[in-house]
């Protein structure tokens, strides 16, 4: 630990010692002018440590080099961990300031880490050597691994090559936060007030008390609609009022539209400017192929092969699904055309008329703190693990709930914390992030445990009355907590190959694949109990919501897709220059491509936090695709077991997928837990993109 830093509020507790229960941060402590100057000292500290691997008289070694660079820099991390979850979760003003103020210092110490020259012909050498050194295969995995980031960050550039990386590093990590901001100012900017009786028609009870919630949260009285999706989707679906329902998907897709200071069109064109010259430096035609070639599918081809044997089957399930609504549209003496502000509108009337399901009947069973309790049990069936609340452990915010995690005989092996609800200080969307990585190769030589982070943005239940979830809502808290799963179950020894630090088009796999027991009928027996009567809910309701579960899926489909071949295609140009209008060129490509007006995208360009915020999904939208394939052909063994909780199947997934972490490559990881290679077939079964079938 470096020595105390003095603040202008006294000794920063961002570096002393974290005394909390399993080295928690002191999140009531923690004050947005210490976090300058941990980061700084947090930098010097790792550099001193790189500095000393790097210049040492000793030959490299395995131990002295590879996992010396792994125990590196715990100081920063811990503080960098805290930092991206405060900015994410529960940011203010001044925590905004200090990322756009650190943006800029952080990738170049980025930069000065991964082109150290000393430090990687150090790992050259190794990695040159790797046959003849008689390594572990997870110890010549982790070689490879950090190898690879050296190289792919720039570590073979040469002089004015490598100088000029730097820069754009540096470049691309100020705009890319500046995109997040703006994406968060238009999303925490906008409310629409329900005034009169008149402007609730067609809510049921549950939108009509997020939106009296989410008033009551800004200090307003009345209804508002948000842009959290978890109220802009019921109100979308919902109500009556067209004019206000094209209010709000207007305001919802133009987020990032807006002339003026959070105008996110020049600031992406900038990204793809300076992604393109990033690629060029590495010798790459064009970012898409940089991003892919550290992939499972490793080329573009790849990408659109798969892509092309969707696309054009989730086209043909929305001309279904299309007439459909247009029928009942008729029915009801409705005139004119669907619109994509009418399309979820339309869809619900089809889904209760056919199905008989009905939200507003739906709901009430799936009380947040019973589907949270039945991804415990889940876990527990599966992986043997418990979680035991701790209402001693700090948080950084009152809704936050933390847990002790333990295995089968009871010892730790982990902390989770769950924080589900929407606030104008959060970030939209969903997400896991780690507050520490598991690992056993701990600066002092012993082993750390996870400390994992689940998000979602839930719109909250009126006080003294439980939050109900819906589908959509169930399935994304139980995506969440695979990746959780991923990061508590992991059991390696070196903190690079941890939990969910895996291929893109890997890491989903186990998120999308714990959503399978969301609606396994046991569970839902068990855990989907009426919130008034305590009711099992009817096994009648069971199987319409399973008769109704590929309903709208060609909707569904279209519109993840779109996203992800505007994604594709934007990241393959390679021009230099970027399209002048980016907002133009999505619109063009999607008419190429035959997508309706009234699908519309899941994400447009310029409000794409997948692509913009970060480099994570840059080029890898797709990812949740390819992951899709994976997750409905490993569900199927256990179908093929004859149990969702089959013993065998759950330990074989367990030890080859949830604890694996990157120790070993992705492809051959599946076929241990398969046996063998996926196969597309379960995905288009489970989309019912398979034949002309009914919507």
């Amino acid at each position: 630990m470096s020595a105390a830093v003095s603040t202008p509020g006294g000794a920063n507790p961002l570096l002393q010692d974290w005394t909390a229960p399993f080295g928690l941060p002191p999140f009531d402590a923690l004050d947005p002018a210490h976090f300058r100057p941990a980061f700084e000292a947090a930098m010097q500290a790792h550099r001193d440590e790189l500095a000393a691997i790097g210049a040492s008289a000793e030959a490299p070694s395995f131990e002295n080099t590879v996992a010396a660079f792994d125990r590196s820099g715990r100081l920063l991390a811990r503080i960098d961990a805290v930092f991206y979850n405060l900015t994410a979760s529960h940011t203010s003003a001044a925590l905004q300031a200090v990322q756009r103020e650190m943006a800029g210092p952080l990738a170049a110490h980025d930069n000065a880490v991964y082109m150290d020259a000393a430090l990687f012909a150090r790992l050259d050498t190794l990695h040159a050597r790797r046959a003849e050194l008689g390594l572990e295969p997870e110890q010549l995995r982790l070689l490879e691994r950090i190898h690879l980031d050296f190289v792919r960050a720039g570590a073979r550039l040469q002089g004015a090559a490598q100088k000029r990386y730097a820069e754009v590093m540096e470049e691309l990590a100020a705009l890319t936060t500046r995109f997040a901001q703006n994406v968060l100012h238009d999303e925490a900017s906008f409310r629409l007030e329900l005034k009169t009786e008149d402007d609730l028609a067609g809510l049921p009870g549950f939108v009509r008390a997020a939106a009296r919630q989410a008033a009551a949260d800004r200090g307003l009285d009345g209804h508002v609609v948000t842009l959290s999706r978890s109220l802009v989707v019921p109100f979308l679906t919902y109500s009556e009022r067209r004019d206000l329902r094209e209010a709000a998907w207007r305001a919802w897709v133009s987020r990032g539209e807006h002339a003026g200071e959070h105008d996110n069109r020049e600031v992406a064109r900038d990204i793809l400017r300076l992604r393109r010259e990033q690629a060029s430096l590495h010798g790459q035609a064009c970012y898409a192929d940089y991003a892919l070639a550290d992939t499972m599918a490793g080329r573009q081809a790849a990408v659109q092969q798969l892509l092309g044997e969707v696309w054009p089957r989730a086209l043909d399930a929305v001309a279904r699904e299309r007439a459909a609504l247009e029928e009942v549209k008729a029915a009801a003496g409705v005139p004119g055309t669907i619109e994509a502000w009418d399309w979820r509108y339309w869809a619900e009337k089809v889904r209760q008329q056919r199905y008989a399901v009905d939200d507003a009947e739906v709901k009430p069973y799936f009380a947040l703190e019973n589907v949270v309790a039945a991804a415990f049990d889940c876990a527990g069936r599966l992986f043997g693990l418990q979680f035991v609340r701790r209402a001693d452990l700090p948080v950084y915010h009152p809704d936050v709930h933390a847990y002790e995690v333990r295995d089968a005989a009871g010892t730790a092996i982990g902390v989770f914390l769950q924080d589900n609800f929407a606030r104008p200080s959060k970030r939209s969307g969903a997400w896991m992030s780690p507050l520490r990585w598991q690992s056993r190769n701990a600066p002092d030589g012993g082993a750390e445990l996870a400390v994992i982070l689940n998000n979602n943005n839930f719109a909250k239940g009126e006080p003294g009355r439980p939050t109900l979830l819906s589908m959509d809502d169930v399935r994304t808290l139980f995506h969440e907590f695979g990746h959780g799963l991923h990061g508590l179950l992991s059991s390696v020894r070196y903190a690079r190959l941890s939990g969910t630090q895996v291929l893109r088009d890997f890491v989903e796999l186990p998120s999308q694949l714990f959503e399978h027991w969301a609606t396994v009928p046991e569970v839902l027996a068990r855990h989907a109990r009426h919130v008034d009567t305590g009711a099992p809910i009817p096994e009648d309701l069971v199987r319409r919501l399973e008769a109704a579960r590929r309903f709208n899926q060609g909707y569904e489909t279209v519109r993840y897709c779109a996203s992800a071949i505007v994604d594709m295609a934007v990241h393959a140009l390679p021009d230099a220059e970027p399209p002048a209008d980016l907002c133009a060129f999505e619109a063009e490509l999607m008419a190429a491509q035959g997508l309706p007006a009234a699908v519309g995208m899941n994400h447009r360009l310029v409000h794409f936090q997948h692509l913009f915020s970060s480099s994570g999904y840059a080029a890898g939208y797709y990812v949740y695709l390819w992951a899709e394939v994976l997750d409905a052909d490993g569900y199927d063994a256990f179908v093929e077991a004859g149990s969702p909780f089959d013993t065998q199947v759950a330990a074989a997934l367990k030890r080859h997928i949830y604890s694996a972490g990157n120790s070993q490559e992705p492809g051959a990881a599946y076929a241990a837990f398969r046996g063998r290679a996926p196969t597309v077939r379960p995905l288009l079964e489970k989309r019912g993109l398979l034949a002309a079938e009914p919507a």
